[in-house]
């Protein structure tokens, strides 16, 4: 027996039984056996989601044993890797075929199958989330069936599993439509935030992958423009000293300072976020795409973050910088906001529509409760999809009314899984029992 524990201390399970297959019939087998004797089974990753999606009732699956690529198609670009595979070696693993994936979130520590199920995205106007990218996958189901999933063979559990937080079965590889690997121009530079939302179609639409973070109780947007550079331009990364001071030095030990300070005397808040905000200095570099989409993020926070249609988010910001300035609130983390083309994938959070996504953070010693509240009323109002691997209070009533596929991914479940064996007491917040 074992405790587990995810990486933000927002979720635990004790005395559960850990199975460490590898192979997917080994997991197959498993299942069966687990199911067989009434027990309930989560397949558990890196743990990187703050909600309970994979939190363990009886028995939890670890897939660090189905964790390398199986197969690479230089030519077609299709890549089979197994679930339990770490965004980090994936990318490096598809460096070395000469391939990429085309759009990544800021964060590498998540498995490939974990990220898939909970929608975890990067940001442009023109590209989909990770499952997106998703060209079949292979499904382990609660009586030990094996389904191999595509557009074309069992379509309806592909269109159900690419994003189910884990809530049909174990996923145990999955071929990604990958592309030929690519540099990206990365322009960081800090802006007043009128300027960014005034213009920010523009910038959004400008730009093959645009974000910015606003820094609440400020006047500044730090705004990241990332962008392929024509053939015959080579690599020319950050230098490693000002890498190190505006990585590792700011963005991780004095931040986690700044937070500290932030805790012991919070009417401090807004002077600080001022000082950083007004310390950010502009740079720009060429270097191989996942080194320019994801960084390290070591200090411990709580996150809600929601997809709102795009022509809304200016409205959705505007709202929200409001209530926070008249809320009396100090907030010491910046507010994220991406972008994302519409899909057909039944969860996604971009289902049908044009997205942007808000993410707004709070210090893990300080209460986010009032602030994330808030954030959920003003969001509820543009009919707001919340992440599925992160902080909200959604129920499946509510959920149904802002996902047009919801029913059909419900009738896939009862199909799947009649018996309710990969449940838990998230997947019966928002799938209902």
């Amino acid at each position: 027996m074992s405790t587990w524990r995810n990486w933000a201390g927002t979720e635990s399970a004790t005395g559960v039984e850990v199975l460490r297959p590898s192979s997917t019939d080994e997991v197959a087998a498993m299942v069966k056996a687990a199911t067989e004797q009434g027990k309930r089974v989560k397949a558990v990753g890196a743990g990187h989601s703050f909600t309970g999606c994979s939190v363990p009732e009886r028995v939890m699956i670890r897939l660090d044993g189905l964790s390398s690529i199986v197969s690479a198609d230089k030519a077609s670009g299709r890549v089979t890797v197994g679930a339990g595979t770490g965004l980090g070696k994936l990318n490096a693993g598809l460096a070395s075929f000469d391939l990429a994936m085309p759009n990544l979130g800021d964060i590498d520590k998540q498995t490939i199958a974990g990220a898939i199920s909970t929608g975890t995205h990067g940001t442009g106007a023109k590209l989909g989330g990770l499952a997106t990218q998703v060209a079949g996958l292979t499904l382990v189901t609660a009586d030990g069936s094996v389904l191999t999933c595509s557009a074309e063979e069992n379509a309806d559990v592909f269109s159900a599993a690419r994003i189910s937080v884990g809530a049909l079965g174990v996923i145990t590889s999955l071929t990604l439509q990958c592309v030929p690997a690519f540099l990206l121009r990365a322009q960081e530079m800090p802006l007043p935030l009128g300027e960014v939302l005034s213009g920010f179609d523009q910038l959004a639409d400008g730009n093959d992958h645009f974000e910015f973070y606003w820094f609440p109780h400020t006047d500044l947007a730090l705004t990241k423009r990332n962008n392929r550079v024509p053939p015959g331009i080579g690599p020319s990364p950050v230098g490693r000293l000002r890498g190190w001071v505006d990585d590792e030095l700011l963005s991780n030990k004095v931040f986690e300072l700044t937070n500290r300070l932030a805790v012991r005397r919070p009417s401090l808040v807004p002077r600080i976020n001022r000082i950083a905000s007004r310390a950010l200095s502009a740079r720009e570099y060429v270097d191989t795409s996942y080194k320019v989409f994801c960084s390290e993020r070591n200090v411990i926070f709580r996150e809600t973050e929601y997809a709102v249609p795009r022509e809304r988010v200016v409205d959705v910001l505007n709202e929200l910088r409001a209530w926070i300035d008249r809320s009396g609130e100090r907030i010491p983390f910046p507010v994220e906001v991406r972008v994302a083309a519409a899909d057909d994938i039944w969860l996604s959070t971009a289902h049908g529509r044009d997205t942007a996504y808000i993410a707004i953070h709070q210090y893990h010693r300080l209460d986010h409760s009032r602030y994330f509240a808030a954030f959920e009323q003003i969001v509820a109002q543009v009919n707001g999809r919340p992440h599925w691997g992160k902080m909200h209070r959604l129920t499946a009533d509510q959920l149904q009314a802002r996902y047009p596929r919801f029913d059909d991914f419900l009738a896939v479940r009862d199909r799947v899984d009649p018996q309710r064996a990969f449940t838990n007491p998230y997947t019966r917040q928002v799938f209902g029992s």
